[in-house]
């Protein structure tokens, strides 16, 4: 994530500071932001970019108190760890202005938590982005109950001038949004799949022929509308005692780590990835990706242009 995010922030001809407590990875920075830049270029997300003065934006840092002097915004994609976050970001604060904004790129807690212990949390919050970060244009920003206006003002105009399209959470909940609506989507397919209802192959046709095309282009709740809640609300009232909402891991998510086919990682998930195969099949889903990114801003522009 952190590579990516990097990248987007240079790319809007920002100064980035990067560190890793892995020096490999610092090291690399520069080579996975280059060849991000040529991929985009190559599908048309990007028009002619200069490589060099993008990489000339981002310096790779020794240390974390390098990365962090004088800085104005700090993203932090570390370790999903509370107590490392919280040490983390108290380190900040004895290095960075008052006025710095700390934001957390963490995906399971909340920044009231991770901030507990702060001077000065009202310039905290979450800014949840999605991977691969400088593709997919949504970031979640989610305040903590002590953060400010002021600071969630900063962190969605800066995002907004990175070409991202940040939405605002209102209440801190576990999972935010998306990852709430992604988990309750995927305990229902993993049923359906689990107990043979469907293949993984047909549900995967079926949602990106269905259900995904019509939410991507114009959103699940304006689809509600379009098809008339009263009548949703008949569907709603027949099938919600039938969907699976037990808390339990279900039984083949349970199969497949037990097996270890745990995806492309380990090549093979509900689908084969032979590992002489996985760098095609990478970027072809990222070539998609990019091709549905470019209809959503092509999109939220046209509603921008309207409003």
């Amino acid at each position: 994530m952190g590579h990516g995010i990097a990248q987007t922030i240079a790319l809007a001809g920002c100064q980035v500071q990067a560190y890793d407590s892995d020096s490999g990875l610092t090291s690399a920075l520069h080579d996975r932001v280059k060849k991000n830049l040529q991929t985009m270029v190559a599908n048309g997300a990007l028009s002619n970019v200069d490589e060099d003065s993008v990489l000339s934006r981002i310096q790779r840092c020794s240390s974390e108190t390098e990365a962090l002097s004088d800085s104005d915004f700090v993203i932090e994609a570390i370790a999903e760890d509370l107590a490392v976050k919280q040490a983390f970001f108290s380190r900040c604060e004895d290095i960075v202005s008052e006025s710095t904004i700390l934001a957390s790129n963490t995906s399971s807690f909340p920044m009231s938590a991770m901030a507990s212990e702060l001077k000065h949390p009202e310039r905290a919050i979450n800014t949840h982005w999605f991977n691969p970060p400088h593709i997919i244009p949504v970031v979640e920003v989610v305040p903590g109950v002590k953060t400010d206006e002021e600071t969630i003002d900063k962190a969605t105009t800066f995002l907004k001038a990175l070409g991202k399209h940040p939405v605002r959470i209102h209440q801190e909940l576990p999972g935010f949004v998306l990852n709430r609506l992604q988990v309750a989507l995927f305990r229902e397919m993993l049923d359906l799949v689990g107990r043979g209802v469907i293949s993984a192959e047909d549900l995967d046709i079926a949602v990106r022929g269905s259900l995904g095309l019509r939410w991507a282009a114009v959103g699940p709740m304006k689809v509600g509308d379009f098809g008339g809640w009263d009548i949703l609300s008949k569907v709603y009232q027949v099938l919600a005692s039938e969907i699976r909402s037990d808390t339990s891991l279900p039984e083949v998510l349970q199969d497949m780590q037990y097996s270890g086919d745990v995806g492309l990682k380990a090549g093979k998930g509900f689908f084969e990835f032979p590992s002489e195969d996985q760098h095609e099949v990478v970027a072809d889903k990222d070539q998609k990706f990019m091709a549905w990114a470019k209809l959503l801003k092509d999109a939220y522009q046209d509603s921008s242009d309207r409003s």
